[in-house]
Parts: C-alpha cells; sequence; structure tokens
C-alpha cells in the first residue's frame, strides 16, 4: 500500500498542484489531508475540488474551523489582527457552494481501518490536526518523547498522522507510529517549498519519506495582489517565514 500524506495546504493550489505533478507516475491508494485546507492562500475552491476530485480523505484544522463558523452565521474571537481577519473573511466570501459543503461535512478527526482498503494491511490509521489530546496542540519535531508517550498509550499498534506544527516528523514510540508531513502550502523553516510525506507499507514493514517540492510561488503572490489582500503574505510566501 502506497499513501499520500498531506496537511496544511492554506488554500495554495500552485502547491498543491506541484505535489500533484511530482508524484504523477506514483498510483496511490491512499491520499489523506489533516486538514487547515483554507486560509491565507488565494485559492480555496481550486484546493477543495482537487481533493474531492482525489477522493482525498480529510479532516478539519483550526483555520476551517473558524470559516465553518462564518458559514454557520457565526463570527470568532482570535486572530485579533486585521490582516488575519481579513483572510479568513475574505476565504468565507470567495467559497463556492460546493467548497461550503465540503468544509461542513469535515469532522475534527478520522479513524482508517487500513485492511478495508488492503486486506493485507492490518494497521489502524488516526487522523489528527494537533495531537490526539488537543486539535489545537502543537506536536514538533523536538517535542520531548515523554508527551508523545503519554500520546501512545491510548493508541497502541497505531498510526498517528497530525499537522499544525507545520513541521515534518517520524517517530516511532514503542508500537505507535507519529508522523507529520509538514505543510503544503505554508512552511515557517525559511524554505518556502512545499513539504508532504509517503507512506509505504509492504511484508508488516512501515517506510515514510518526506518530500520538499519547489512550486511557482509566483502565482500565489499573483493570486494576492489580484484580490487586494494583504501584501505580508506576499513576502512570507516568498520567504517561508511567519511573520506576525
Amino acid at each position: 500500500m502506497d499513501a499520500l500524506l498531506l496537511s496544511d495546504i492554506h488554500g495554495n493550489y500552485p502547491a498543491l498542484q506541484a505535489v500533484d505533478h511530482f508524484f504523477a507516475d506514483t498510483r496511490f491508494d491512499l491520499i489523506i489531508n489533516c486538514g487547515d485546507t483554507t486560509v491565507y492562500g488565494p485559492f480555496p475552491n481550486e484546493t477543495i475540488e482537487w481533493l474531492q476530485r482525489k477522493k482525498v480523505h480529510s479532516i478539519t484544522g483550526n483555520t476551517d474551523r473558524k470559516v465553518v463558523r462564518l458559514i454557520k452565521g457565526k463570527t470568532f474571537k482570535k486572530p485579533k489582527k486585521t490582516e488575519k481577519r481579513i483572510m479568513y473573511t475574505w476565504t468565507h466570501d470567495a467559497l463556492n457552494d460546493m467548497a461550503q459543503a465540503f468544509l461542513l461535512s469535515l469532522k475534527k478527526h478520522l479513524t482508517l481501518h487500513l485492511s478495508q482498503i488492503d486486506s493485507k494491511v492490518n494497521h489502524t490509521l488516526h487522523l489528527f490536526h494537533g495531537s490526539p489530546d488537543d486539535p489545537d496542540e502543537f506536536l514538533f519535531a523536538d517535542t520531548p518523547d515523554q508527551r508523545f508517550q503519554q500520546l501512545a498509550e491510548s493508541f497502541e499498534q497505531s498510526i498517528i498522522v497530525v499537522g499544525h506544527s507545520h513541521s515534518p516528523f517520524d517517530k516511532t514510540i514503542g508500537s505507535t507510529r507519529f508522523i507529520n508531513p509538514g505543510s503544503v502550502g505554508r512552511m515557517f523553516d525559511g524554505n518556502p517549498t512545499a513539504s508532504c510525506a509517503t507512506m509505504t507499507m509492504q511484508k508488516g514493514r512501515l517506510a515514510v519519506n518526506h518530500y520538499r517540492i519547489p512550486y511557482p510561488i509566483d502565482q500565489v503572490v499573483e493570486g494576492i495582489r489580484a484580490n487586494n489582500l494583504p501584501n505580508i503574505y506576499t513576502t512570507m510566501y516568498r520567504v517561508g517565514r511567519k511573520l506576525n
């Protein structure tokens, strides 16, 4: 079984397209997405259409949940910075009916029994945005193993895929595997290329590989400017840093 692991696309369709083209010759049995599909990038509808067309197993992230609140006629307190709130309200206003319905259909976490996809694979795969305890918890590559051990106690012999921290890692804690593919759309480590991972299961063995894939950043910059969105985001996409 071959799986493509995605997270934190943030409406960056050019980056998602680059990932798609990079793996054009690979047939994946499973594609998963750990949330934050929308907000900050100017292509939410195109991103969601791709996820639907590829039948990607997706969950919500914190940015998606705030957009869902707006769809439901509610509001939110944070973020308070004007340039951030603009990105949320613009995303909500830009979403077509299909994209809104997609976000409304998503859950905060998802469990996949991989034997239902391939009878030879007995693993259980859990998707969370932040962590199994809290969808807003940040798990990083350098998070102490003690914290991963606490989380693993309820998920023995499982694969847990998370996002949110934009920090790629692959950790084995006892019989539990923790994987973060990084962010397709908004890496913050000074390298603006798209981040993702693949997972291959063969003869009881699980192999994970992480990738960094260049994409046409100018297309995102042009999209931000065409929609009169805050210019600070053009800088963030170019330098691969979080600046607010």
